[in-house]
Parts: C-alpha cells; sequence; structure tokens
C-alpha cells in the first residue's frame, strides 16, 4: 500500500465518521507496532492538506519491559516534525510478576488507556487516536458474539465522560494486510513486542480463524465488516457517507469506494 491510498482510506474514515474537527490537538497512541506507527504517518499526512486544521502529538506508554528501544520511533517522530513523549510505567511488572494474571490483555489495556488519558490532557489534547484497523473491527465483533452473546465492536469515535477525552479510529478502512505491505515498503521503525502474551491470546485466535473463513469463503471479512458498519450498534455516531459513492449501505462500507477516481 502506498501513502496516498493510506491518506485516502483514512480520510474516507474522517469524513464519514467527523472524527476530526478544526482545533483539535490529537495523541497518537504509539505502541511502535506496525498498526499505530502507519496511524502516524496517515494522520502526519492528512494534516498538511485537509481543510480542518488540527494538531497531532505521538505518546507512548512503556510498559517496563526490558531492553525496549523506542529511539527509531524518536527519530521517526523528529524526522516528521511531531513531538513525541515517552511515559515511563510499571504495567508490565503489575501484570506478570506482581499479579501473575493469566489473560493479562484487558488489565493491560485498562492501565494503559488509565495513564494515556490522564497524561494526554496535561499535553492540551482534547482526543486520541489509535490505530485500529479493519481487521480488529471484524476481530472484536466476533469476541464480543463468542463471549459475550452480542453483537457489538468498538466504536470508530467514543466520548470518554470521565476524562473528557474523545476517542478515534481514523484507520477502520484499512485492511491489515495493507498496513503490513506499507511497513515494508517504506522501511517502516516498528519495535519489537516483547510482552510474553503476544500470539497466544484470544484475539490471535480470532485472527487465525478468520483467515481460515478469509481462505474458504474469500470476502467474507469485508461482509462483516459491511455489517458491522451497518449494524446499528449501540454507540456509535451518525455515519456521513460521500454522496457521489451512493447512500448509506453496500459502497458505504466499501473501504475502496472513496479512492475511486
Amino acid at each position: 500500500m502506498k501513502l496516498q491510498r493510506l491518506l485516502c482510506l483514512t480520510r474516507k474514515a474522517v469524513d464519514e465518521y467527523h472524527l476530526i474537527e478544526g482545533g483539535d490537538r490529537i495523541a497518537v497512541g504509539i505502541s511502535g507496532g506496525k498498526d499505530s506507527l502507519t496511524l502516524l504517518y496517515a494522520l502526519h499526512g492528512l494534516k498538511r492538506f485537509y481543510p480542518k486544521k488540527f494538531e497531532i502529538i505521538a505518546v507512548t506508554i512503556d510498559l517496563g519491559f526490558e531492553g525496549v528501544d523506542f529511539s527509531p520511533v524518536q527519530k521517526l517522530c523528529s524526522e516528521l516534525g511531531v513531538e513525541y513523549h515517552v511515559l515511563p510505567s510499571h504495567i508490565a511488572e503489575i501484570i506478570f510478576d506482581i499479579r501473575k494474571e493469566s489473560n493479562p490483555c484487558s488489565l493491560c489495556a485498562k492501565l494503559r488507556r488509565g495513564q494515556l488519558y490522564d497524561t494526554v490532557r496535561q499535553f492540551g489534547c482534547n482526543k486520541v487516536a489509535y490505530g485500529h484497523h479493519m481487521d480488529d473491527f471484524v476481530e472484536t465483533m466476533l469476541l464480543s458474539l463468542t463471549y459475550e452473546a452480542r453483537f457489538f465492536t468498538f466504536s470508530p469515535m467514543s466520548y470518554m465522560d470521565r476524562t473528557g477525552i474523545t476517542v478515534i479510529r481514523p484507520m477502520m478502512f484499512v485492511p491489515e494486510e495493507d498496513i503490513k505491505g506499507f511497513v515494508k515498503l517504506y522501511n517502516v521503525p516498528v519495535v519489537h513486542n516483547p510482552c510474553p502474551a503476544d500470539g497466544y491470546t484470544r484475539r490471535q485466535y480470532m485472527k487465525d480463524l478468520l483467515a481460515d473463513l478469509n481462505r474458504d469463503a474469500p470476502g467474507v471479512k469485508e461482509r462483516m465488516f459491511h455489517a458491522v458498519c451497518e449494524g446499528n450498534i449501540a454507540g456509535w455516531p451518525e455515519h456521513f457517507p460521500d454522496p457521489r459513492k451512493g447512500t448509506k449501505g453496500r459502497k458505504a462500507a466499501d473501504p475502496d469506494a472513496a479512492c475511486e477516481p
């Protein structure tokens, strides 16, 4: 995937769900992985020409694993001219050494969010952007169906009442395979994830299941994503598809629709 396509799909989400308003100061949550770094490229590129002017900074919560080096991310942010902050924490110690969590992902995410939201307000930010992509939306829906008996996934935009922070997910129309291609094409400096639970989670199980389903029935991932977009999920913002690409329906949920000439 080239940068132009990334910017196209990102703007599609921003426009259709009104994710960005003029004057926003957005903290891009950077884990060092491929998704968050691709999001950094996307928002950095978008802000150069988007009619609603906004600012971005990059913020990393250092979980406290030994040997993790964020200097490549620091160098990238310096090259892009993006303010970058690394916030130390003891999250890894709390989860794996003190609590010895057998299913650590939920608590880890909760602790990371709490520290991130509290900190970005001090930096004058009113929004936080996460690098969740199309596959993440579908996998979360499958997790919810399987383990919670409800049709649900996270929203493109959510307002956090307790913190006053709005969370946005501008890469919702970007498939994970495209992100992998982007990272390879542009030599994005991905930081290795040292978490011992990486690759052994329920989400990884759903990722593998979705890949199997998509091999047996090509296009099933896109059809599931369409069902998510048109599912009237509680808490989702109103959808404003590009009128040039058809009314709300099949075209509106087509990730390539906005990139057609």
